[in-house]
């Protein structure tokens, strides 16, 4: 059961983020995620008022606050990256950084010591990341017979932002599976509150506007409800399963918006990012193993 709900959120992850990520290029990226996440704090309260209020201790709220933190961060950067560059490249990098990066952490500042299979995934992470960030070959820069043969290729715009945007993923997965069961819906609520309130900041800090045309309100807010449907399957699954298998599975989103904007969107991978994306999956078994 845990496994079913884990995939369901992925799904729920990976429309959430491609119709988001659909927006983000016609308006700002940092707007829409805030739109997004009204939404679906909206749809939180409903939802925690229709279910047992539970009792939520300080460390589950606390947990909560992190959550909504690390929301807030990933999903605003996010879109901002699917604004500047092709979905289906922005958002395997994100979810690698996402799932790569708490075991460097737990390595240098909490002195765990992770598996060699973990290891291995973090090593591959750093390659997948680098092939896909590589991009098309710039134009003009080694071309031609006095280059002889050698082009140069530039970054792939919005991986920067997709690597900040791994890290508040990461926070987020992390904090939500500390939330028990117990604690009811309030520490969600709370999250989804708190994003809302980061990305206001973002938005200030980045100039970004607070609203959108109408039409693509009512697509970000419910986006946004999709979002935090997709938080709850994550959060009820990782209380019946393992921490490991239910990440993994939840963490197989950024394959709903790969597919569906190579099958809409006409967007095309040059041959290292393909090998790059199929590195990022073995990563992320690696890392999880």
């Amino acid at each position: 059961m845990a496994e079913t709900l884990a995939l369901l959120s992925a799904l729920c992850f990976g429309l959430t983020h491609f119709v988001s990520g659909v927006l983000s290029r016609s308006w700002n990226g940092v707007t829409v995620a805030g739109v997004a996440q009204v939404g679906g704090t909206a749809l939180s309260v409903v939802i925690a008022v229709c279910v047992p209020a539970g009792q939520p201790a300080l460390a589950p709220l606390l947990w909560g606050v992190l959550s909504g933190v690390g929301t807030g961060v990933g999903v605003a950067y996010l879109y901002r990256a699917m604004s500047r560059g092709p979905m289906s490249v922005v958002a395997p990098v994100s979810d690698v950084a996402g799932l790569a990066l708490p075991v460097l952490v737990g390595v240098l500042l909490l002195g765990e010591r992770p598996s060699a299979a973990a290891y291995a995934g973090s090593a591959v992470a750093v390659v997948a990341i680098w092939l896909v960030s590589r991009g098309q070959p710039a134009d003009g820069v080694g071309a031609g017979p006095a280059g002889g043969g050698r082009r140069g290729r530039r970054m792939v715009a919005g991986v920067p932002d997709a690597l900040v945007a791994g890290l508040g993923i990461a926070a987020h997965f992390v904090a939500v599976a500390r939330i028990p069961p117990e604690a009811g819906m309030w520490p969600i609520v709370l999250s989804r509150g708190v994003s809302v309130v980061v990305i206001v900041a973002l938005a200030a800090a980045l100039g970004a506007p607070l609203r959108l045309p109408r039409k693509a309100t009512w697509a970000a807010l419910a986006a946004g409800g999709v979002g935090t449907v997709a938080t709850i399957l994550y959060w009820v699954a990782v209380n019946q399963g393992l921490l490991a298998t239910t990440t993994v599975l939840a963490a197989m989103y950024p394959a709903i918006p790969v597919v569906l904007a190579i099958a809409f969107l006409r967007e095309r991978l040059v041959r290292s990012q393909v090998l790059g994306l199929l590195g990022a999956g073995v990563a992320i078994a690696l890392v999880s193993a």
